[in-house]
């Protein structure tokens, strides 16, 4: 499941129609019929269509499935990837694509370009390769479970990402810019920064405890619930203090003169566990966010805070008593539906995805990982249904209209004016 975008370049256009119409025919089957590929693809001639479908195989981005009553293929990871980059591509959104710099649990993030020169995180989200790497103990989940639904529960935490996203930027808080939303990608601003993760000192830890204890607090007043608010999800952003040089005294050190010309400012990432202040498990996120911060700051920095809390309760108090605008309802409002949120959800307490405050694999350990594993994900693949008829767990092609639907008023997301923070 690693991008390999070489081949995007050779592919036709017609090609890419015969993609899109395996994509179209995935809705409702789990295996899609050679000859309704070649109607959804609308290409006149059976010979241009399986040139494509051979050529599309051979790059392994669409399977052709074994034990199948009928002659047809399904959609690979891949294939998904080529089609959300082939519409990045046509929106003049990305023009050239760079290397992976990070690997998540259900994510990939990738540097890539604009025609201008401009550096961009292209972020993919993989919801079902923790299934994949632990594919002995989830076996009987995986039985229940197809490929096509994996692939729209990712399309569902790209689009909740994103929407988020665009509203806490909006509204003054401190997060990448969104620029692009497609199926199961997103685009944003590149930051210059490194996760607090990889931070082994700064010069002031109370002050920048108390910088992220304000922006959970001031999430809350918003309405929202990070639910994954830790040292992975946090970047700091080193900037120069013109006000640090007048604290300077005849006796301050060089290294703390150093040191104090810098002031770190944290950048909050990833959006997918994000939940209302109204969830019914809200105080459990809330205060699990809490306790990951103090944990790692205690551990890594050494510091502990005299100041208990912050609690739910004083949260809750403080949105009740000076309401920020409630950017829960209004995404929800814009196209991503309670509905699709109890799926997401559902999805990411079947397969145990918690946040990253237990294991998170490195970048080396991703990249082993990915060669044992892709293996394991086309087996699945080719396996599939004996009998190739859509199964009752299959995602219904009405549910792919509703996020089309919803993708398209994503893109239009108006919120209303920062509280000038």
């Amino acid at each position: 499941m690693k991008l390999d975008p070489k081949a995007i370049r050779y592919l036709t256009s017609e090609d890419f129609r015969v993609l899109a119409g395996v994509e179209a025919g995935s809705r409702n089957h789990e295996v899609v019929p050679t000859p309704l590929i070649s109607q959804l693809s609308g290409l006149r001639g059976g010979s241009g269509v399986h040139r494509s479908i051979s050529n599309l195989a051979k790059i392994n981005l669409i399977a052709k499935v074994k034990n199948a009553k009928y002659d047809g293929y399904r959609l690979t990871y891949g294939g998904l990837d080529y089609l959300a980059m082939n519409a990045h591509q046509k929106q003049k959104v990305v023009y050239s694509v760079g290397n992976q710099v990070g690997v998540g649990k259900e994510s990939d993030i990738i540097v890539v370009a604009h025609s201008s020169g401009e550096q961009r995180i292209l972020k993919i989200h993989r919801l079902g390769r923790i299934s994949f790497r632990t594919v002995k103990t989830n076996r009987d989940y995986l039985r229940h479970r197809s490929t096509g639904s994996w692939m729209y529960m990712s399309r569902l935490a790209a689009m909740k990402e994103f929407a988020f996203m665009k509203a806490l930027r909006e509204n003054g808080f401190s997060v990448p810019e969104p620029i692009a939303q497609n199926r199961h990608t997103i685009v944003m601003s590149l930051i210059d920064a490194f996760p607090l993760r990889q931070i082994s000192k700064v010069p002031n830890p109370q002050g920048l405890y108390s910088e992220l204890m304000d922006m959970i607090l001031e999430l809350a007043r918003f309405g929202l619930i990070h639910g994954d608010f830790n040292e992975f999800n946090l970047l700091i952003k080193e900037e120069v203090d013109p006000e640090a040089r007048e604290k300077y005294t005849p006796q301050t050190k060089l290294d703390d003169v150093a040191d104090a010309d810098i002031r770190l400012v944290p950048v909050l990432i990833d959006f997918p566990q994000m939940v209302s202040i109204d969830h019914m498990n809200a105080e459990m996120y809330f205060d699990r966010d809490v306790n990951c911060v103090k944990r790692y700051f205690q551990r890594k920095f050494h510091f502990v805070s005299d100041v208990p809390g912050p609690t739910f309760a004083q949260a809750k108090k403080n949105f009740l008593k000076n309401p920020g605008k409630r950017l829960d309802v209004e995404v929800e409002a814009s196209g991503f539906s309670k509905k699709m949120a109890r799926e997401l959800e559902k999805y990411m307490q079947e397969v145990g995805v918690d946040g990253d405050a237990g294991e998170r694999e490195d970048d080396e350990e991703g990249d082993e990982e990915e060669e044992e594993t892709d293996g394991e994900e086309e087996d699945e693949e080719e396996s599939g249904s004996e009998s190739g008829e859509p199964s009752e767990d299959h995602v219904s092609g009405q549910n792919d209209q509703d996020v089309d639907e919803s993708s398209r008023r994503l893109e239009g997301l108006q919120v209303s004016e920062g509280s000038g923070q």
